[in-house]
Parts: structure tokens; C-alpha cells; sequence
């Protein structure tokens, strides 16, 4: 196991590596120049000059690419070059907004998922059994923006139950007023995982259900549902693992455009504003920790996966011999 996450490890970091050379290249790529977001329009020449020797956008590529390796190398990830502010700080105090609304949509899809996933496949010949199969099948087609809308036409608009966008400016100091302003975008991303999850969770329970120690545990005797948790549970949750840290780096990932449709202060609109001023410092800090966050999510579900799966750890032995 040593070896393994010695392995693993090795590998988050060449893959971070290779992730901040191509989100470098990338946003250099972007037609735009950063010096017009600092300038006024019909700004001549010469104050467009001044800009980009003011930002170090007008030094070669590589020399910006080594100054931007050494700042991460310190752990700093940078200046903005609009508010020039660290983008360090900036992404730690969005995060706070971004990381409650991740975590908490992921539990409540989770919650909500898995027991339905099971009833799914368990009650599958019953009316309700095609019910639930039939509503994850449109809850994937379901457009995140769309529900959001209707979300918020209907309980915040309508029913004034829920505040229809924005978060406290004293963030979390008021905690209860905090969470009321998430909790429509929390059961917006939540309803959308939940719809692919129920899926992912009714094909590993019927794969579960149709195998031959599950048939051989029940003829000894045992009861379904202690054959399910026994024997069952452990099989079908390995492949849910891998498919729950999809979820939730892409949740993670796409939390931009829920955060658009409820005028969160977290990273998507930070990433969205860094898109618009071509401010390159802002974009690469928050693409790099998002990048991490999706590395880390990956290396915690192989991680469980391996912990859960004796055939798994097996493997990780005999190539360790």
C-alpha cells in the first residue's frame, strides 16, 4: 500500500504539472489582450505598452511561465492584474461560498440516490420500480440553469420562502441566514446528480442482484436483505465509488453556472469575471485549485475503492512483488 499511494502521488503530481503547462498555453491562446481591461478605451499606444510592462505580459512566454512556477512553487498564486490583489486569499474566501454548496449538494444527492437507485432495480416489475427509472431519465435531460429558474420562480418568486439569489456580506458570521441562501442552489445541484446517480446505483444493484453469490447465500438460507448487506452492499458500492467522485468533481467544476443563475460570490463567478478581463493570474489560480480539488477527489476514490475490493488489493500486492 506504501507503494501504491507513493505511486499514486507521483502521478497527482506530473499530472498538476502537465495540467498548469496546458492551462498556461491555453489562456495565452485566448485572443483578447489583459492591458485593455486596465486602460480606458481609445487608449493610446503608448498607455497599452505601459499596461503590459506593468502586468509582465509583454516578457516571453517561457520567462512568465518560470515567474508563475515559482510563485506555486511558494504556494503563492499570484497578483490580479485588475484589482491587484493576491488571487490567493480571493480564492480561499470564495471557496467558502463554493465548497459548502459542493458538499452539501453531494450529500443530499447521496441521501436521496442511493435508497431510490435501490428500490429501482429491487422493485423493478412494479409501478413505482418505473416511476423512479423513469424520472432519473428526465432529471438527466434537465438543463441545471432551467431548474434553477424554476426553482426560484416557484419558491422564491411565488412562495417568498427562500431568498432568489446572493449570499450575506458578512459570509458565514450569520450562519443561518448563510445557509438559507444556498439552500435552492444546494437542492438544484443536488436534484440533477441525484437524476444520474439513481442510474449509476440501479445498474450496480441489478448487476448485484443477478450474481451467483447472491442466489447461493440466499438457497443457505439467508434472508435478502442479509445476503444484500453481507454480500451485496460491498460489490455494488465499488463501482458507485469511481461514478461518486465523478459527481462530485464535476459538480465542483460546474458549480459556475449555478452560481450565475444565483449570484453566488463563489469560484465560478470569480472564474467567470477572470474570463471577461482576460485576467490571467485570477483564471490560473482558480482552474489550478480546482484542478487540484479534482485530482485529490480522484486519489480519495481509488483510494476507498482499493480499501473496499479485496480483488482490488490483491492486485496492488502482486504488482508491488
Amino acid at each position: 500500500m506504501a507503494r501504491y499511494l507513493l505511486r499514486r502521488l507521483a502521478f497527482l503530481l506530473v499530472s498538476l504539472a502537465l495540467a498548469s503547462v496546458v492551462l498556461f498555453v491555453l489562456l495565452r491562446m485566448l485572443p483578447g489582450d489583459p492591458a485593455n481591461a486596465l486602460t480606458s478605451v481609445g487608449a493610446s499606444p503608448e498607455q497599452i505598452a505601459a499596461a503590459r510592462h506593468s502586468i509582465g505580459s509583454d516578457k516571453p512566454l517561457p520567462e512568465q511561465f518560470t515567474h508563475w512556477l515559482g510563485q506555486l512553487a511558494g504556494g503563492d498564486l499570484g497578483t490580479s492584474f485588475v484589482s491587484s490583489l493576491p488571487v490567493g486569499p480571493e480564492v480561499a474566501s470564495r471557496l467558502n461560498v463554493t465548497v459548502p454548496l459542493t458538499l452539501a449538494a453531494f450529500a443530499l444527492a447521496v441521501v436521496v440516490a442511493v435508497p431510490a437507485g435501490f428500490l429501482a432495480a429491487h422493485k423493478r416489475h412494479t409501478w413505482y420500480g418505473a416511476l423512479l427509472n423513469g424520472v432519473s431519465q428526465l432529471g438527466i435531460a434537465v438543463p441545471v440553469f432551467w431548474l434553477g429558474m424554476i426553482l426560484i420562480a416557484v419558491f422564491a418568486l411565488n412562495a417568498g420562502w427562500l431568498p432568489a439569489g446572493g449570499f450575506p456580506q458578512d459570509g458565514w458570521s450569520e450562519p443561518a441566514e448563510a445557509f438559507r441562501s444556498l439552500v435552492l442552489p444546494i437542492v438544484t445541484i443536488a436534484l440533477v446528480m441525484s437524476a444520474s446517480l439513481i442510474r449509476y446505483v440501479r445498474s450496480a444493484t441489478l448487476d448485484v442482484l443477478g450474481s451467483d453469490y447472491l442466489r447461493t447465500a440466499r438457497a443457505l438460507g439467508s434472508s435478502f436483505g442479509r445476503a444484500m448487506w453481507h454480500h451485496g452492499l460491498r460489490n455494488a458500492s465499488v463501482p458507485v465509488i469511481s461514478v461518486l467522485g465523478i459527481e462530485l468533481a464535476s459538480t465542483l467544476l460546474g458549480a459556475v453556472v449555478v452560481e450565475s443563475v444565483y449570484a453566488l460570490p463563489g469560484l465560478g463567478s470569480m472564474l467567470a469575471t477572470g474570463i471577461a478581463q482576460h485576467d490571467y493570474p485570477v483564471v490560473q489560480g482558480v482552474l489550478f485549485v480546482s484542478t487540484l480539488a479534482v485530482l485529490l477527489i480522484g486519489f480519495a476514490a481509488d483510494l476507498v475503492q482499493r480499501i473496499i475490493d479485496p480483488r482490488l488489493r490483491g492486485r496492488l500486492s502482486g504488482g508491488a512483488r
